[in-house]
């Protein structure tokens, strides 16, 4: 008999810290390897976020473990075989979007207090 599994409720493993976003977002446009992860979120923060190795390494065993990102072969021809490629998952996928949703509601809270305050600063 099949194992029925509950879906994954994406809410657990919120909030992610500003450097698991910009990981998983950066694997949300496709497979890349750790170095490649680096430059990418450098490039997607503006220098903003700058990961180390080690502190990424981390970062993936991590989501790995979660169930978040997953370790896959190169993409294509091109790929280095001795480096490893990660991609996000179905579930790692849904926790970024509740993560978006959550900022975007704290973003807007944030917006709303600020013009309240602005109303009573004379």
């Amino acid at each position: 008999m099949p194992v029925s599994r509950r879906p994954v409720d994406p809410a657990r493993f919120l909030p992610l810290s500003p450097q698991v976003l910009h990981v998983l977002l950066a694997l949300g446009q496709g497979p890349l390897h750790g170095y490649a992860l680096i430059q990418r979120v450098r490039d997607q923060t503006s220098d903003e976020i700058r990961l180390t190795a080690s502190t990424l390494y981390d970062a993936l065993a991590r989501l790995v473990d979660q169930g978040l990102i997953e370790e896959v072969d190169p993409p294509d021809a091109g790929g280095d075989a001795r480096r490893r490629y990660y991609a996000m998952t179905g579930v790692g996928g849904d926790v970024v979007k509740a993560e978006v949703a959550r900022l975007e509601r704290a973003v807007q809270r944030a917006r709303v207090a600020l013009d309240a305050r602005k109303g009573t600063s004379r």
